[in-house]
């Protein structure tokens, strides 16, 4: 039976599923576009027509990835519920313990874009897009008088580079540290962060 016909679209997006795949399993230096192709069982020209070369399949990848799980941390955020509430949600799914992205393929991602100028500029969009989401809900709960916190954009940056490293070092070194840990540590520092007790924040998020 012949492959089915797919749109532009529909075969850009199933090429950069097979390139998110096969990043996770290989790393950005191993991969190669004709491992994507392979995957899929179509030919590397295809993949070339559609991205040109591996480094622009990267950077699409990634944001590829990413995107989606933007997407998530914004439906999270935008939830009817205190700003507290939304917070601790976002930042419990954010952090290694739960399902937001595969933090493989950031990590990956991050290292490559030391020498891409291509990915390090898809990168640094992605990253500002996430701080700007916490800020601007921190900044919402802090006018709203839920917590104190007197400069949203500095917490949101110390809360995100706080969890990044924490994912760079349980995914290096996976087991070291419990889930439950994990998780006290996250509540600890979003408490921290917004100027609440420990106490408080657990109260306040159920």
């Amino acid at each position: 039976m012949g492959r089915v016909r797919l749109s532009v679209a529909e075969r850009r997006e199933e090429l950069l599923c097979a390139a998110v795949e096969q990043i996770e399993q290989r790393g950005v230096a191993a991969v190669r576009l004709s491992d994507v192709a392979a995957s899929l069982g179509v030919s590397s020209a295809l993949v070339l027509y559609h991205f040109s070369t591996k480094e622009k399949l990267v950077a699409a990848a990634f944001s590829y990835a990413a995107d989606g799980d933007l997407a998530h941390l914004r439906k999270l955020l935008g939830r009817r519920t205190t700003a507290l509430r939304r917070l601790r949600s976002a930042v419990r799914w954010y952090a290694p313990t739960g399902q937001a992205k595969g933090w493989r393929l950031w990590i990956e991602g991050w290292a490559v874009a030391l020498r891409e100028p291509a990915l390090r500029d898809v990168a640094r969009d992605l990253d500002q897009q996430w701080k700007a989401a916490l800020t601007g809900v921190i900044a919402e709960g802090a006018a709203a008088g839920e917590f104190p916190c007197e400069d949203p954009a500095a917490a949101a940056w110390r809360l995100t580079a706080f969890l990044d490293g924490l994912a760079v070092q349980m995914t290096s070194y996976a087991g070291s540290l419990s889930r439950a840990a994990m998780l006290e540590w996250t509540d600890e520092a979003l408490a921290r962060e917004l100027g609440v007790d420990r106490a408080a924040l657990s109260a306040g998020a159920r």
